[in-house]
């Protein structure tokens, strides 16, 4: 059994107007995690992904590239307790 985790990411680059958020809940759905994903005043798109460890870490890598019109610089990685707060992937305003 994999181990539960938790991840904080903040994406940086063109990731707003590209569909970045609607296909990071695809991507998830498609991964099996939890959480939610938004859009930040700063221009970044901010995420929480929970669920197994593998399939977090198989999100952050979508995540590092994006739907086809993203052009990502960076994603930052914060780990944190895994709390199990939901059982969908929501996209927050």
């Amino acid at each position: 059994m994999d181990e539960k985790a938790r991840a904080h990411l903040i994406v940086s680059g063109r990731v707003q107007g590209v569909c970045f958020r609607i296909e990071t809940q695809r991507a998830a759905r498609t991964f099996g995690v939890s959480g939610w994903v938004r859009n930040k005043h700063d221009g970044t798109v901010e995420a929480v992904v929970e669920g197994a460890q593998t399939d977090v870490i198989s999100l952050i890598n979508w995540c590092s590239t994006g739907p086809p019109l993203a052009r990502v610089k960076k994603v930052d990685v914060t780990w944190q307790d895994y709390h199990g707060e939901s059982s969908e992937f929501d996209i927050n305003d």
